[in-house]
C-alpha cells in the first residue's frame, strides 16, 4: 500500500465528483432556463433584429429633434404598428366582409358564378380543366360543390392555416416591434452590455469588432435585401400599373415575395408581359415599351445588391449573401438575418485565425534570417 498513491487517488476522484456534480447542476439550470425561454426565442430575436435595423432611425430622431430616447422609440414602435396593423385591419375586414357576404348569397341562392371567357381555355397547363370546372359551377353551384367536396375542403383547410399562420406572423411582428422600442429606448446601456457579453466570449480586443460585425450585418441584410427587394416590387409594380397589365396589385406583392427569397423578379415580369400581350386593348408599340420597362425593373435588384450588400464590412458581399440564403432556406425570414450574421462573424474569426498563423510563420522565417551568420 502507497499512502501518498491513495490519497491522490482519492483526491482525484472528490474533485472529479465534485466537477462532475457542479457541471450537471449548470447544464440543468442552462437547460430549465432555455425551456421557460424558447417559447419567446422567435420574438425576443425578431426584437432584436429590429432595434438593430432601426437604430440609426432612432438617432436621426433624437438627434434631429432633441427628444429623448424613449420618445424617439416610441414614435417608432407607433408608427411600425400603424404601418403593419392599418393595412392588415383594413384587409383582414375586407375579407370576412366578403366571405360573410358571398356565404349569405349561398344561403339564399341569389349567388351567381359568371360564365367563363373562350380565352381562359387557352392558358397553358390549367386552361383546360379550369375552364371545365369554371363552366360546371356557373351552370349549377350547389352540384359542382357536392361533387368537389373533399378537394374543396382539403383547400378551406389549407387556406385556413395558411391565414392563420399570416395572422400570426402579423401579431409577433407587432409584438416585436413592441419590444423592439423598449430596446431602442435603453439602446445605449445595452449596447455596452453585449460588447462585454462578446468581449467575454472571445477577448477584449475582438469583442468589440465582433459587435460591430454583428451589428453592421443586421442593417446591412436589412437594407441591401428586404430594402432593394421592396424597390425591385415597387418599381416593377409601377411599370405594371402604368402600362395596364392585368391583376398589378397581386403581381406586385408576388415579386415582393420572390424578391425577399431571391427568386428572379423577372419571372413576374415576364408574366405581366404575357399578360400585356394578350389584352386587345393596346397597341405593339405600346407592348412593346413597357415589355422592354417591365424586364429592366425586375433586374433593379441585380444593379443596387452588389453595390449595397456588404457595403462597409470586412466581409466579401458573397459570404453575406451566402449567409442570408442559406439561413432564409433554414429559418424563414429570421433566419436570414441570423446565417448573415453568423456566417459574416464565422468568416472574420476564421481569416483572424489565419492571419495570426501567417503573422507567427513570418516572425519565425525573419527571426531565422536573423540568426543566420553573414
Amino acid at each position: 500500500m502507497n499512502p501518498v498513491r491513495d490519497d491522490l487517488t482519492r483526491a482525484l476522484s472528490d474533485a472529479f465528483s465534485a466537477s462532475l456534480i457542479r457541471f450537471a447542476l449548470v447544464a440543468f439550470v442552462v437547460f430549465v432556463c432555455a425551456w421557460a425561454f424558447f417559447p419567446f426565442l422567435p420574438i425576443m430575436l425578431w426584437s432584436l433584429v429590429l432595434a438593430v435595423a432601426l437604430y440609426p432611425v432612432h438617432q436621426f430622431l433624437v438627434g434631429k429633434f432633441r427628444w429623448r430616447p424613449g420618445r424617439g422609440a416610441t414614435l417608432i414602435a407607433l408608427a411600425g404598428i400603424a404601418l403593419i396593423g392599418a393595412p392588415t385591419a383594413i384587409i383582414g375586414y375586407s375579407f370576412t366582409t366578403n366571405v360573410l357576404g358571398t356565404y349569405e348569397a349561398f344561403e339564399a341562392g341569389t349567388l351567381v358564378v359568371p360564365e367563363p371567357s373562350a380565352e381562359v381555355a387557352d392558358w397553358p397547363i390549367i386552361g383546360a380543366d379550369l375552364h371545365d370546372d369554371w363552366s360546371a359551377a356557373a351552370a349549377d353551384l350547389p352540384a359542382f360543390l357536392e361533387t368537389r367536396q373533399p378537394e374543396l375542403k382539403r383547400l378551406a383547410t389549407w387556406f385556413i392555416d395558411r391565414a392563420r399562420g399570416a395572422a400570426g406572423s402579423v401579431f409577433l411582428l407587432i409584438g416585436a416591434l413592441i419590444i423592439a422600442g423598449i430596446m431602442l429606448a435603453w439602446a445605449e446601456p445595452g449596447g455596452r452590455s453585449m460588447r462585454r457579453i462578446f468581449s467575454r466570449f472571445s477577448d477584449n480586443e475582438r469583442g468589440p469588432e465582433l459587435h460591430d460585425l454583428a451589428t453592421k450585418t443586421i442593417r446591412q441584410v436589412a437594407v441591401g435585401i428586404i430594402g432593394i427587394a421592396f424597390v425591385t416590387a415597387m418599381a416593377l409594380g409601377a411599370v405594371m400599373t402604368l402600362g395596364g397589365v392585368p391583376a398589378a396589385a397581386l403581381l406586385t406583392v408576388v415579386a415582393l415575395i420572390l424578391a425577399i427569397m431571391q427568386v428572379p423578379v423577372t419571372l413576374v415580369a415576364i408574366l405581366a408581359a404575357v399578360l400585356l400581350w394578350t389584352g386587345e386593348d393596346t397597341s405593339v408599340l405600346h407592348n412593346s415599351i413597357f415589355t422592354v420597362l417591365l424586364i429592366a425593373a425586375s433586374l433593379t435588384d441585380n444593379i443596387l445588391k452588389p453595390l449595397v450588400l456588404g457595403r462597409g464590412l470586412d466581409v466579401p458581399m458573397p459570404v453575406v449573401l451566402i449567409g442570408a440564403l442559406g439561413g432564409m432556406m433554414s429559418g424563414g425570414i429570421l433566419g436570414m438575418f441570423i446565417g448573415a450574421t453568423f456566417l459574416a462573424a464565422g468568416y472574420q474569426v476564421f481569416m483572424r485565425w489565419v492571419e495570426i498563423d501567417d503573422e507567427e510563420a513570418v516572425a519565425k522565417t525573419e527571426s531565422a534570417t536573423q540568426e543566420q551568420p553573414n
